[in-house]
């Protein structure tokens, strides 16, 4: 079964297909926003790459990091992607899928609040995933989002 697991970014999506049946990530990418497309174009740019992406990697189940309650920052472009996605997966022919942030992963997850920010922070190691600190914050955020998928 393979899921995935969505960090967005105001102008670029990051992804992570992972293998539930072999506990391996198949791919890691980021889609990038062309900043000649208006914001109506660049929404339906992503949602369309997004279904590609659900169809071309057989995907079952998937999750989505979505911005906290109690952020500082709020983006609407950032917003606004991801409630196109969150409508992608409603629209596809995903079985489930979550909107999550860390108090939900860290649940789907069976870890606690506490580490799994400290494990997207980068500041604790995460075993299950070869060469973690390898991955930048948003791809270990969309990796978490993608294992979190398996018990969505």
């Amino acid at each position: 079964m393979n899921t995935i697991g969505i960090r967005v970014e105001p102008s670029a999506v990051t992804f992570v297909v992972y293998d539930a049946a072999e506990s391996q990530i198949i791919n890691v990418e980021k889609i990038k926003v062309p900043k000649a497309l208006n914001v109506p174009e660049s929404l339906k740019f992503l949602r369309v790459n997004i279904l590609d992406i659900l169809r071309e990697y057989e995907i079952v189940q998937a999750g989505i990091r979505i911005t906290e309650s109690n952020s500082q920052t709020l983006t609407i472009s950032r917003i606004q992607i991801e409630g196109v996605i969150i409508e992608a997966f409603a629209s596809s022919s995903l079985q489930r899928y979550y909107c999550g942030q860390i108090s939900s992963i860290s649940r789907l997850l069976n870890i606690e609040r506490t580490n799994c920010k400290k494990y997207m922070d980068g500041e604790l190691d995460y075993s299950d995933v070869q060469n973690w600190s390898d991955f930048s914050k948003s791809e270990k955020e969309a990796c978490l989002t993608a294992i979190g998928a398996i018990n969505a």
